[in-house]
C-alpha cells in the first residue's frame, strides 16, 4: 500500500505520556506506525500513513498533539524550506489537487516568537500557484508554517527559527477538551480530583473505547468516570467513602458533572463499596479499569473490617429501635488500615479475572524521588506491562502503570505478596519527606 509523510506537532508538556499516548491510539486505530525515529525531546515526528483518513483518525482523539499535516516539506530557514517543498516527488500532485480549493495560510511557533513580516513570508509561497480564494473563517484548507526556536536562555526567547515545517492541515486534536474538562469549570469536584489533562491523556493510554465498559474502584468525584464517558465508555465506579458518591446535593455530584458534559447516556453508576469487597457480579467482563488508588495522603488507606476483631464481636448485632444495627440506612461500617502493596496486588487480581482478554488496567501510583532505591513495579503472571510513564514532582514523583490482560496462559513475571514500600508514603509526605 503506498503511503504518505505527516508531520505530528505535539504539546511539549507530560513528554514521558506522549510515545505512550500515540502508540495506544495508534494500535486502536490498527496502525503500524514506526517510531524509530521518534524524539522525545521534540515536538515533531514526521510519519508515514496510509492516508488522511487514517491519520485524523489516529490524532483526533489525542490530547498531548495539537495536530497532523500533510508532509510538504521542512528548512533550516525560508530559503530551505521552499526548496524543499519543490524538491519534494509529490509537490506537483498536491498543487494540482488542492488549486481551486479556498485557503488561508497559519503561523505555529514553539519556544520563540518571530519578528518576520507574515505577509511577506506567505507571499514566497506563490510559486505553489493555489487559484481558490482567500476564506479566512471556513477555508476548505488550511497551511501551516510551523516554527521551531532555540530560547537565547530560560527567560530569553529566540526571534529566529532554526527549523521551520511546511503542511497542510490534516487534523486538530482533542487537546481542547482539556477546556471544557477543566476542573475550575466542574460542577462537582474535590481536593482529590485529578486534572484535566492527564485523566484524558490516561484514557486514550487505556484504550477507552466507545461502547465498552469502564470501571473505576476509586471513584472519588469522578475525574477518570468523565474522561472515559467523554471517550464513548459505559462507565462504572464505586468508592469506600459514601459522602464522595452522594456528593453535595442533586446539582454537585457525580452525575451533575454528567448532566453538565453532555454525557448523561454514558454513566451507569457509582457504588458505596469497598474495592476489595467487591460487589460487582463476578462473570461481568470489563474492557477498561481507569483509576488513582488511594495514596493514603488525605487519610490513610482503609477497607472494610475491624482494627482489632476480638473488641468489634457483637457490635454489629446490636439492636437500635428493634432493628439491628447494620441495618440502619446510615450505619457507618468499621475500617481497618491496608498497606498501598496489599491494595495494588488486589488490584492486578482483580484485573486478571475480572478485564476482558486484551482489556487494560491503568493506574497511578506514588513513589518519592529522594530514596537511593530503585522503584520496584507490581507485576502479575496474567498481565502484561505495557507502560510507566512517570510525573515529576520535587521530591516525589507518580507513575501511571499500564498493563494488558493477557490471560493464565501469559505466565509473566509475578511479584504479588511482596513488600514493595520501603517506608511509609504517606508518612514522608507529611514530613516533606525529610526522613
Amino acid at each position: 500500500m503506498m503511503s504518505k509523510k505527516y508531520l505530528v506537532y505535539m504539546a511539549h508538556v507530560n513528554v514521558n505520556f506522549r510515545r505512550a499516548e500515540l502508540e495506544s491510539l495508534a494500535d486502536l486505530c490498527g496502525l503500524d506506525i514506526d517510531f524509530s525515529t521518534y524524539n522525545e525531546e521534540s515536538p515533531f515526528f514526521v510519519v508515514d500513513l496510509p492516508d488522511d483518513t487514517q491519520a485524523s483518525k489516529w490524532i483526533k482523539r489525542s490530547v498531548l498533539s495539537k495536530a497532523i499535516y500533510e508532509y510538504w516539506g521542512e528548512g533550516k530557514n525560508l530559503e530551505e524550506l521552499h526548496e524543499s517543498i519543490k524538491s519534494q516527488p509529490f509537490h506537483e500532485h498536491y498543487k494540482q489537487l488542492y488549486r481551486q480549493d479556498s485557503f488561508k495560510f497559519e503561523f505555529e511557533t514553539y519556544r520563540g516568537s518571530a519578528k518576520a513580516n507574515r505577509v511577506e513570508q506567505i507571499e514566497t509561497f506563490v510559486y505553489l500557484g493555489f487559484q481558490g480564494k482567500i476564506d479566512m473563517k471556513k477555508p476548505d484548507q488550511i497551511y501551516a508554517i510551523v516554527e521551531e526556536y532555540k530560547p537565547v536562555s530560560d527567560n530569553v526567547g529566540s526571534t529566529v527559527p532554526e527549523k521551520m515545517f511546511f503542511g497542510r492541515l490534516v487534523q486538530r486534536s482533542d487537546r481542547h477538551a482539556m477546556e471544557v474538562y477543566d476542573l475550575k469549570k466542574r460542577p462537582y469536584k474535590g481536593t482529590t480530583s485529578f486534572e484535566a489533562e492527564l485523566s484524558l491523556a490516561s484514557a486514550n493510554i487505556a484504550q477507552v473505547k466507545p461502547g465498552s465498559i469502564m470501571y473505576d474502584p476509586f471513584a472519588g468525584t469522578g475525574s477518570f468516570l468523565s474522561a472515559g464517558g467523554h471517550y464513548g465508555a459505559l462507565v462504572i465506579g464505586s468508592d469506600i467513602d459514601g459522602r464522595m458518591i452522594r456528593g453535595k446535593g442533586a446539582a454537585h455530584n457525580i452525575s451533575s458533572n454528567f448532566k453538565y458534559y453532555g454525557d448523561s447516556i454514558q454513566f451507569l453508576d457509582v457504588l458505596t463499596m469497598d474495592f476489595t469487597h467487591n460487589a460487582l457480579r463476578s462473570n461481568l467482563k470489563i474492557d477498561t479499569i481507569l483509576c488513582d488508588p488511594p495514596y493514603g495522603i488525605r487519610e490513610g488507606i482503609k477497607v472494610l473490617g475491624a482494627k482489632d476483631p476480638e473488641k468489634y464481636i457483637g457490635k454489629e448485632e446490636v439492636e437500635i429501635h428493634g432493628k439491628k444495627s447494620y441495618l440502619h440506612r446510615d450505619y457507618i461500617p468499621a475500617k481497618k488500615p491496608y498497606s498501598l502493596d496489599n491494595l495494588l496486588d488486589d488490584l492486578l487480581q482483580y484485573a486478571s479475572e475480572g478485564l476482558a482478554i486484551g482489556g487494560r488496567l491503568a493506574f497511578w501510583m506514588p513513589t518519592a524521588n529522594d530514596e537511593n532505591v530503585e522503584t520496584v513495579i507490581p507485576l502479575h503472571s496474567c498481565l502484561e506491562l505495557k507502560y510507566n510513564c512517570v510525573q515529576e514532582f520535587h521530591k516525589w514523583s507518580r507513575r501511571l502503570l499500564v498493563y494488558e490482560n493477557k490471560g493464565p496462559d501469559f505466565k509473566g513475571e509475578d511479584n504479588t505478596g511482596i513488600k514493595r514500600a520501603v517506608s511509609n508514603f504517606r508518612d514522608r509526605y507529611f514530613a516533606n519527606f525529610n526522613k
